[in-house]
């Protein structure tokens, strides 16, 4: 009996002693970011931005030779730090289908006369119909407390809208009730909006009245018919088809004769057709996705992106290498995976997923963050906790005064109160760069907010941050060169959003949304 209570003693001693040995073995410590963000480096950026910038790529103009390259080069970093493909296929490209707008041939008929295209009406799209009359709604306007389109129906017609805005007898404006314009008199803000609600109603096209600026839009109309150019677009042969007619005077007023003095809105009676053909050219492109799965919470994606491609070669042969704008953000987003991908061999998987995601189409109006976020979402978009978006991290900008070591940072707070006091804490604990909100300004009339691919997400209520230092002499040139970019500042923005990708990764809850999108 002793001998057996000592044998089973020494056998709850022995489980104890194995409990505690397995016990301290699974038991990891905490990660220490810092570590992972030491290997983002100045050598290792600098190797990577003389070749993704240099002369062999051409300017990484959109669909062009040297934008291939970039996306290669990318692809093979991936593959080489072994991130796989975003895409269950397996491919690291998705593609952008783009078309290069040209213009279109044909004419327009008002009750049998024929108005060829490039005299009293200009139109940048092809467009086929005929209607047996036509809607007029004055200026266009719909705000609340007054509306152009009261009572109409517009669905399936053709529109007819006159620029400006209406006036109260006193000689305020109207809609603001005051001496001061609203935005419906800003040219470029209001025309985009006016034909926006047109199709919006239902209507299958717009004929557009702005006598002061029509010799405008024919300027650039005579100026694409010479030089056989055009604007870049995210081809949709699923969207219903919309035409956006520019009329003057002369054509304007065979529809209605006093259109200038008349303001009410009303049904004409009159046989209108339009057949112009298209002449657009497609333009072969492509994002490049990669992804880090998530430990814990996999379905949730951090999309942190920049824009791979630049503007390509002057015409007078000159290479525009875009080492800021943005070699900069592309070799700063390929370190950061780097780091993240050496945590995870490490044992410290980030518990969300994140995607690196590098867009085409910047340069030419956000194309490809809009077909990533509007078109074909390869992650969910109600799953995306926030995208970082980074454009030109490299330089300073010559107008700033102050510490050379800072960022500006915009959109932070425009969405998400908790996104900007983790950015900020952030900052405070591992990096310590002077953050910089000047272009953070509601009111900055350069509208950056507006002008990279974070603005993609946001207009989605996805929270941002932009990275961003600003532009100088050599924006869009041929001086943008790798030489020029200061590697200590590259390194110290780039482990700055490392250690912000980090906190948003790894936190418990996701960023809280608490403010509307703009």
């Amino acid at each position: 009996m002793k001998k057996t209570l000592i044998i089973l003693t020494g056998i709850i001693f022995s489980c104890n002693s194995s409990q505690k040995t397995v016990s301290e073995k699974t038991v990891k410590p905490e990660a220490d970011p810092t570590e992972f963000a030491a290997t983002i480096t100045q050598e290792e950026l600098k190797e990577h931005l003389y070749t993704y910038a240099s002369d062999e790529f051409e300017g990484r103009e959109t669909g062009e030779p040297g934008q291939k390259k970039a996306v290669a080069y990318l692809k093979a970093e991936y593959e080489k730090i072994n991130i796989p493909a975003a895409q269950t296929n397996g491919d690291y490209f998705q593609k952008v289908p783009l078309e290069m707008s040209r213009i279109p041939s044909g004419s327009l008929s008002l009750n049998g006369k024929e108005y060829p295209i490039g005299e009293h009406v200009l139109t940048f799209t092809a467009g086929k119909n005929s209607f047996e009359e036509i809607v007029y709604v004055g200026y266009g306007i719909e705000e609340e407390g007054y509306s152009d389109y009261e009572g109409l129906d517009l669905t399936g017609k053709l529109v007819l809208v006159k620029s400006g805005e209406p006036m109260n007898e006193d000689g305020t404006y109207r809609i603001t009730g005051s001496q001061e314009k609203s935005m419906w008199s800003n040219m470029s803000e209001s025309m985009t909006k006016r034909i926006q609600l047109a199709g919006e109603k239902g209507a299958k096209g717009i004929l557009y009245f702005d006598d002061a600026n029509f010799s405008r839009f024919k300027r650039r109309f005579d100026y694409m018919t010479t030089n056989n150019s055009g604007r870049m677009s995210i081809r949709d042969d699923k969207a219903p088809k919309f035409s956006s007619l520019f009329i003057d005077e002369t054509l304007a007023t065979a529809i209605i004769n006093n259109i200038k003095e008349d303001d009410q809105p009303k049904i004409v009676d009159t046989k209108i057709s339009i057949a112009f053909e298209s002449a657009n050219q497609k333009v072969d492109s492509e994002n490049v996705a990669a992804i880090l799965r998530g430990s814990e919470k996999p379905d949730e994606y951090l999309v942190i992106s920049s824009h791979l491609d630049h503007i390509g070669i002057s015409a007078n042969g000159e290479i525009n290498n875009g080492a800021d704008d943005d070699g900069s953000g592309s070799v700063a987003l390929l370190e950061i995976a780097e780091a993240f991908k050496e945590a995870a061999k490490a044992g410290y998987t980030p518990k969300r997923s994140i995607v690196f995601l590098h867009v085409t189409g910047e340069e030419k109006g956000l194309l490809g963050s809009q077909y990533y976020t509007d078109f074909d979402p390869i992650f969910p978009l109600e799953k995306t906790v926030a995208n970082l978006n980074i454009d030109m991290i490299g330089r300073i900008d010559p107008k700033r005064e102050g510490d050379r070591n800072y960022i500006y940072l915009i959109g932070s707070d425009k969405l998400s109160t908790e996104l900007h006091e983790l950015s900020e804490a952030v900052n405070t604990k591992y990096a310590n760069i002077e953050l910089d909100y000047t272009y953070n300004d509601e009111n900055d009339p350069n509208r950056f907010y507006y002008r990279s691919d974070h603005y993609n997400f946001a207009k989605n209520n996805i929270p941002i941050i932009f990275y961003f230092n600003g532009t100088h002499d050599d924006y869009h040139r041929p001086g943008d060169t790798p030489d020029k970019i200061n590697y200590d500042l590259l390194e110290n923005r780039a482990r700055l959003i490392f250690h912000t990708a980090w906190e948003v990764a790894n936190r418990n809850e996701k960023v809280i949304v608490d403010k509307a999108s703009k």
